[in-house]
């Protein structure tokens, strides 16, 4: 509807992700570098995490549009919740293989064959997982046992992970994942867009659509929005289309602050009652974790809800009560430990950064007994070289010294035999 009343000959802020509307923020930006760094080295995984709407899965669209087909082969899978065998079948499919009726062992065979035969033919595999926070435990070992694929001394199968936060906390904590966490090449965490960045936005994506500045845009428009959203593209997006069809309802050529408010307060809802009852919340233990702590306040808003249900009939809508409530404790405490997580992140990029600078002290002690063994073949050449000369000489010493021999023995000869002849005429004349 409003598409047509302002002319675009498309929807500028569908939900639905589309890499001809991607755009550049600081993070993405980023990120792309990251992928471009892991994608270079042609093994192990990439890891991309962010909120729900950051704009993981546009930019990742964005990045198969960069890739040549000629060049890597690309499969993708999304999951909900799979475990490990179900990980190979899945796998197995997004690469275009019919594993139907075959065992774990048998789509691992598959996939082995596969990779061997792209590899033959000189192209890389690359294979994408979204929503990793789904995936078991099981799951994540089969992408890291799927990684060990290799065809002489080269890597077969590339891996980008893709998850929410709850996902880059797993893989920093869990110990049964060190050995994925070690194969992990590149990582980045997509970040809200910065409020500068807010403009540029909305303004590339009415452009892709043919905007010609009908409507305008109230500049108060921007601040409000990174308020109202945090800087996540999807809540834009999700604000900017209900901002959009209000302007052709009420057939606005511009677009001002107070209608951007109106949408806002619509799409929050009424807050009241929980205002009213913000002294009835369960306070959490500050001391706990955080996990413990959730589930105490639960548990005391199971309590009381129960009590209330003793003594007095529910209001409508209070059954939802506790849960809002929860909700807000669950966010609060988020919030509380994302110092922690950040500090978790370096110790793990660390730890990385350890592996790389322990893999090239390897690597440049093995040149160095390379060096050592090329310096050692060297001398014996060398000395080698040193005795045939020394042979050569004592031969040809010795054989001066008998030339030097035989030279002596001639002349002895010749002096006897001119001693014999002179002997023998004198004889003759007496």
């Amino acid at each position: 509807m409003y598409e047509e009343f302002y002319n675009f000959n498309e929807r500028p802020f569908q939900l639905t992700p589309d890499p001809a509307f991607y755009f550049e923020s600081v993070t993405h930006k980023k990120a792309l570098s990251y992928l471009g760094y892991g994608l270079n080295q042609g093994e192990g995984f990439v890891v991309i995490t962010g909120e729900v709407g950051a704009g993981k899965s546009t930019l990742v669209a964005h990045l198969k549009n960069k890739l040549e087909d000629e060049q890597m082969s690309v499969a993708e899978v999304v999951t909900s919740a799979l475990d490990g065998e179900e990980m190979i079948q899945v796998a197995a499919r997004s690469f275009g293989l019919d594993v139907e009726g075959r065992d774990k062992a048998g789509a691992l065979a598959a996939i082995e064959n596969y990779l061997h035969d792209q590899a033959r033919d000189g192209k890389r595999c690359l294979l994408i997982v979204d929503e990793s926070q789904n995936l078991s435990i099981g799951a994540l070992e089969e992408l890291r046992m799927l990684s060990n694929f290799q065809l002489g001394s080269h890597p077969l199968l590339q891996m980008l992970l893709l998850g929410q936060p709850e996902f880059k906390k797993l893989i920093a904590q869990s110990e049964e994942l060190e050995q994925l966490r070690q194969r992990i090449i590149a990582a980045h965490h997509l970040e809200a867009m910065q409020p500068g960045e807010i403009e540029p936005y909305v303004r590339h994506r009415l452009e892709h659509v043919g905007w010609d500045n009908n409507p305008e845009l109230d500049n108060a428009l921007f601040a409000k929005l990174h308020e109202a959203t945090g800087g996540i593209p999807r809540k834009i997006n999700q604000i900017m289309t209900r901002l959009l069809l209000l302007g052709a309802v009420e057939q606005q050529s511009v677009l001002e602050a107070g209608m951007l408010d109106a949408v806002i307060e619509e799409m929050n809802g009424d807050d009241s009652e929980i205002e009213e009852s913000e002294l009835l919340k369960p306070q959490p233990d500050q001391n706990l974790p955080a996990a413990q702590a959730v589930a105490q306040a639960r548990m005391a808003a199971h309590a009381s809800s129960a009590m209330t249900a003793s003594s007095e009939a529910p209001a409508s809508g209070e059954g939802h009560f506790g849960e809002k409530q929860l909700q807000a404790i669950e966010q609060a405490f988020a919030d509380r430990d994302s110092e922690t997580e950040t500090m978790r992140e370096e110790l793990a990029a660390l730890s990385a950064l350890k592996i790389a600078l322990s893999d090239r002290e390897t690597e440049v002690a093995q040149m160095r007994e390379e060096i050592t063994s090329l310096r050692g073949a060297l001398s014996e050449r060398d000395k080698a070289d040193e005795a045939s000369e020394e042979s050569l000489e004592n031969r040809l010493q010795a054989i001066e010294m008998r030339l030097d021999d035989q030279e002596s023995s001639l002349r002895n000869v010749l002096e006897k035999l001119i001693e014999f002849f002179e002997a023998n005429g004198q004889r003759e004349a007496a």
